[in-house]
C-alpha cells in the first residue's frame, strides 16, 4: 500500500511540473522594436529584430515583401507559423526574426514569429 501511495504522489508531482514546463512567457523580451531602414543600414547577420508593418506582396514560396513605411525588405515566413486568419497588404503585423545577410545579396529577415496587430 505504501509503494502505491509513493507511485501516486510521484505521478501527481510529474503532472504538476509538466504543466508548468509548457507555460509560455508573454512579457517583454530583450528584442527592441526597430525599423526596416535601420535594419538595412546597420543590421548585422543573425541579429534578432522586431518590426511592425505590412506584407506588401507574396514573392514566392514562403517569401514576402514587408514594409513599415521607412523601407521594404524581403522576409521568409514558414507556412507552419503563418497566421490562420487572412492577411492582405493592409493588415498590420508584427514580426520577430533574424537578419540574414549573404554575400552579394540584399538582407532578408527569417521570421520566427508573426502576429496580427489590432
Amino acid at each position: 500500500m505504501k509503494s502505491s501511495s509513493i507511485t501516486l504522489l510521484a505521478a501527481l508531482a510529474f503532472c504538476a511540473t509538466a504543466g508548468v514546463a509548457s507555460a509560455q512567457y508573454t512579457g517583454p523580451s530583450g528584442i527592441r522594436l526597430t525599423t526596416v531602414a535601420e535594419v538595412l543600414k546597420n543590421g548585422k547577420n543573425d541579429q534578432q529584430v522586431m518590426l511592425q508593418g505590412v506584407l506588401l506582396k507574396k514573392l514566392g514560396h514562403e517569401k514576402y515583401e514587408f514594409s513599415d513605411g521607412t523601407s521594404a525588405v524581403r522576409v521568409e515566413i514558414d507556412d507552419k507559423i503563418f497566421p490562420r486568419e487572412p492577411i492582405d497588404e493592409k493588415t498590420r503585423v508584427e514580426i520577430v526574426g533574424e537578419i540574414e545577410k549573404d554575400f552579394m545579396t540584399s538582407p532578408e529577415i527569417d521570421v520566427d514569429a508573426i502576429r496580427r496587430l489590432p
